[in-house]
């Protein structure tokens, strides 16, 4: 065995050269690994004894892709092109044996192979997309000469990994090898090459599948009418298309040109740069400074959920779809089978969609088990309460558990905005209670909340960030104040969408201009969504608000037909003229003089009162960082991923501007739009909030 540099060997078995490389985690295409291929290839094409070349790697997984690390960096060694040519235009024929995962750049090199062998377990994948990216290096191109033009359009675009007996089936793998003998199938199938004398296969002289498709304009066009919806305000699917059509009317030369092109436009952009973003700021919303590695977990292997509503239900769901047992309480019988039903309908749905099987609907649910009452939470590991939002119900079920839970057990409430400090201190165990703000719904929803309390133990915060990992969620550690992170950056949002609509807009208007931006849908749709009438009392109405008055008009909504929207029967919105003269009459009798509204100026009274909430968020030390408050916009609320977060999007557009925009604003419009002090310190220290 030669030691060709830190990261990769090359050894002999008979006529077989075989380079391992072994670059930990995840074997990315690093200077050192890129040097490692081309050192290690020349070697072997050198060797007159060798025949064929094995590319195999250590560890968990293939080369898993690029170096994300390295962009926007100065290049080192070579680049990833030129040990793809010099691994295509080997005169020895060079197989890539596959284990754990082929993707990205890891793919495309072993596309240059001109061979592929992988274990069943392995997958494979150009998952770009998903970094605001494109292959950029020979994918698009030799993917479609492989696979065909439809499937190289459905993985380019969707970012799939794809089971190795799928790739088998496709052609993008040669041979599956025995799960626990990669290195000696991958050998006997080097071997079995050279002794019949298989020719050395070069992808990109591959044009039978690629020339099928000329001339099938539908081809394209049915494609992305089919991605529309998904792919809508995102540039790297369209990209990613335009690619393959490169590949199918150009020469793979010609094409590899166009792929170089749209890669760079993509990786200098502020999509990919604001997607790349939120991939490591996701990562990084796990690690909570002040809890070491080794603070206790606590077991959760039974939780108990108080209220059998949409949100208790949704929250039960979480948990059985991994196997760990829900008792779940209701006030009475009729509302627990109703919330059990509700549960049931749900795995039913699923099951008929094809995403679960019959006998996961039967398992799942059996691991739910109703109760009418509270005493036989006693001997759970992790209680939350989902009740609606009552602070003196709370109260009551918490003083409740702290009689009745044995110790160590786990009390967790799922308010949304109420004072987890004020619940805690109604128990004689304030460090074992803790927030967990889930979304709704809360089945599908990948965000929680975990509101910190200021005596909750570092137990109870690191067990319910290992809790949510377990269940699929995206945690993010927020502490104790109205509406916590998400919801109190929300009401800077509806403050100023309300404002507008009285000062000249339409809700139309305002709903278009940040369904333009990214968002699924604008402020007042989502309230009709919701229902316009939650938390109003129809007693105790006095007309004060907009709202009041569509409620009392009976316009609660989708599910009433009409709120601030009318809704056929398909629940499609169109605006509706008796809205619009409510709401001016509304201005009139508030003496509010209407005016023409820009779209910039909604876009701006939207989104910059947001970021500015974010600095006094950071400056009351209610997130760990700029990236947590980023991170929770984008699971919990629809901000765009491609607009990176509100604080990633401030910073695009320059706090030294927003910073002005709100001084302006709080001499014309007042305190609401006072700047954080933190916002002025940033911009006056040059402060980097993004490291």
């Amino acid at each position: 065995m030669t030691a060709i540099n830190d990261v990769t060997t090359l050894e002999k078995d008979s006529n077989i050269s075989i380079i391992t490389l072994d670059s930990p985690p995840v074997n990315a295409l690093s200077a050192p690994v890129r040097e490692g291929l081309h050192k290690g290839v020349t070697e072997a094409r050198n060797d007159k004894e060798t025949e064929a070349i094995v590319i195999i790697c250590k560890g968990r997984t293939f080369i898993a892709g690029a170096d994300i690390s390295e962009f926007g960096k100065e290049p080192k060694g070579p680049s990833l092109f030129e040990v793809q040519e010099f691994i295509e235009d080997s005169n020895k024929p060079v197989i890539a044996a596959i284990h754990g995962t082929a993707l990205g750049g890891g793919l495309e090199v072993a596309l240059t192979c001109h061979y592929r062998i992988a274990v069943p377990s392995a997958r494979c994948g150009l998952p770009e997309v998903n970094l605001g990216l494109l292959p950029g290096a020979g994918g698009t191109q030799r993917l479609p000469r492989v696979v065909g033009v439809e499937k190289a359009l459905q993985m380019v675009t969707s970012g799939q990994h794809v089971p190795a007996s799928r790739c088998l089936e496709m052609g993008l793998v040669d041979e599956l090898a025995d799960e626990n003998k990669l290195l000696e199938d991958s050998i006997s199938f080097a071997k079995k090459i050279v002794s019949e004398k298989r020719p050395l296969v070069k992808i990109s002289e591959m044009n039978e599948k690629v020339e099928a498709a000329k001339g099938n304009e539908n081809l394209f066009k049915d494609f992305r009418a089919s991605i529309a919806r998904r792919a809508r305000g995102f540039l790297a699917p369209e990209y990613n298309i335009q690619c393959i059509e490169a590949a199918v009317n150009k020469s793979f030369k010609d094409g590899i040109k166009v792929e170089r092109k749209l890669f760079m436009e993509l990786v200098t952009g502020n999509q990919s740069a604001a997607q790349r973003y939120a991939f490591f700021a996701q990562r990084q919303v796990a690690k909570i400074p002040d809890i070491e590695s080794d603070v206790e977990i606590k077991p959760y292997k039974s939780i108990g959920v108080i209220g059998a509503g949409t949100m208790g239900g949704g929250i039960s769901m979480n948990f059985a779809n991994v196997g760990i047992p829900v008792t779940i309480v209701e006030q009475n019988q009729e509302r627990l089978d109703k919330g059990l039903s509700i549960i049931r309908k749900n795995y039913e749905n699923t099951a008929n969609k094809g995403r679960i099987s019959v006998e996961d609907v039967e398992k799942r649910t059996s691991l739910i088990v109703g109760s009418t009452s509270i005493e036989d939470l006693s001997e759970c590991d992790l209680i939350i309460e989902a009740v609606f939002e009552n602070m003196d119900l709370k109260k009551e079920i918490f003083r409740t558990l702290d009689k009745i839970m044995k110790d160590g057990a786990i009390l967790a409430t799922n308010t949304s905005a109420l004072d987890v400090n004020e619940i805690a201190a109604e128990t004689k165990r304030p460090e074992d209670v803790i927030g967990l703000h889930f979304f709704s719904p809360a089945n599908v929803m990948r965000l929680l909340e975990i509101v910190r309390g200021e005596k909750t133990s570092k137990s109870v915060v690191a067990t319910s960030m290992q809790m949510a990992k377990s269940i699929g969620k995206i945690a993010a550690v927020v502490g104790v104040c109205p509406g916590f992170v998400g919801n109190r950056i929300l009401a800077q949002r509806q403050r100023e969408a309300n404002k507008l609509i009285l000062e000249g807009a339409m809700p139309w208007d305002v709903d278009d201009v940040l369904f333009e931006f990214g968002f699924p849908m604008g402020p007042f749709a989502m309230s009709d969504l919701a229902g316009l009438d939650i938390g109003w009392d129809k007693d105790l109405s006095k007309g004060d608000t907009l709202r009041d008055r569509l409620c009392e008009a009976g316009r609660l909504g989708q599910k009433t037909g009409k709120g601030f929207y009318i809704y056929d029967e398909d629940r499609n919105k169109s605006p509706d003229q008796e809205v619009e003269e409510l709401i001016k009459e509304f201005s009139d009798n508030h003496q509010i003089k209407r005016r023409p509204i820009e779209k910039e100026e909604i876009l701006e009274r939207c989104l910059y009162p947001m970021i500015n909430e974010g600095f006094k968020i950071l400056e009351e030390g209610m997130a760990i960082r700029a990236s947590d408050i980023d991170i929770v916009w984008i699971n919990g609320y629809g901000w765009p991923i491609y607009q990176g977060g509100p604080m990633f999007y401030g910073n695009l557009i320059g706090y030294d501007k927003i910073l002005k925009w709100l001084k302006d604003m709080e001499k014309s419009h007042g305190q609401e739009f006072t700047p954080s002090p933190y916002l002025e310190k940033v911009v006056n220290e040059e402060i980097n909030l993004f490291g």
